[in-house]
């Protein structure tokens, strides 16, 4: 599959940054650009005009991704096969990753941030078939702390559902810069950045988000560093949570949210594209 080719040669995103990264275009330049300029000779040769540089190849200004009709989940049960068939389990995050216990949510309901920031759990609404969360986690190891992440993939009846999904994710972030995960984590300092297709080296998903702040749990401690990066491709939105933890690095947290929600975007495209 052609994407899925593209981000194995190195399209990725670069999860946590706030923005994703994306290929460039433009062919290698000339490794000697002293050989465009005329040189004298000894002989009367007509002069060389200099061929001009290759113009860049334009940015894409169209999302590529051509749904299948037949293969949009329109009940709860293909909601759930979907989610289940996308979600990253703990292989995906890296080597040494390891399922949590609870490993999987129930997809017939999903978090949603209160009028306190405290995320509840609530039934889904009308407008979305399922949405399922997987729990992974890098154990400790000596002086490392275990670094923890969560997958989730949400499955909407409609395009504009999850577009607004997205659009709120954007709202609570203003709204609750500190908000409390459970009874013994939270989060501070919050700040996000939206990505439509085409802006910011997204060229992977139709929007994107990108979320980072300070993480604090009764057990790791913290401050530790903290993402959240989110995907929308036509009715699927997906995310990536991690979270750091004493002696890990930026580095690690990122190179794990961006081997997963790669790697889910694929799924997502290879379940529900239309064949070339």
């Amino acid at each position: 599959m052609r994407y899925a080719d593209t981000l194995r040669a190195g399209c990725a995103v670069l999860a946590g940054g706030l923005i994703w990264t994306g290929c460039s275009v433009n062919p290698d330049p000339d490794p000697d650009p002293s050989a465009q300029r005329d040189r004298p000779t000894a002989t009367a040769q007509p002069k060389q005009t200099p061929k001009p540089d290759p113009e860049p190849s334009p940015s894409p200004t169209a999302f590529d991704f051509t749904p299948a009709p037949e293969r949009a989940p329109r009940t709860a049960a293909d909601g759930v096969r979907l989610a289940r068939a996308v979600a990253a389990g703990p292989e995906l995050f890296g080597p040494g990753h390891v399922k949590r216990t609870p490993y999987e949510s129930d997809p017939a309901d999903w978090a949603v941030l209160d009028e306190d920031c405290v995320w509840q759990r609530s039934p889904l609404p009308a407008g979305v078939l399922a949405s399922l969360t997987r729990r992974s986690e890098l154990p400790a190891e000596g002086a490392k702390g275990p670094m923890r992440f969560a997958a989730v993939v949400t499955v909407h009846r409609e395009v504009s559902s999850a577009d607004w999904e997205l659009a709120r994710s954007l709202e609570e972030v203003l709204r609750c810069p500190e908000q409390q995960l459970s009874q013994s984590e939270k989060t501070a300092g919050m700040i996000s950045q939206g990505t439509v297709f085409g802006a910011g080296g997204n060229r992977f998903a139709e929007d994107s988000i990108g979320e980072s702040g300070q993480f604090y749990s009764d057990e790791v401690g913290g401050p530790h560093d903290y993402y959240w990066d989110q995907a929308r491709i036509g009715q699927v939105t997906l995310a990536v949570v991690g979270k750091g933890a004493e002696g890990r690095t930026k580095d690690e947290l990122n190179d794990a949210l961006g081997a997963a929600i790669s790697s889910m975007m694929i799924r997502v495209r290879t379940e529900l594209e239309a064949a070339r």
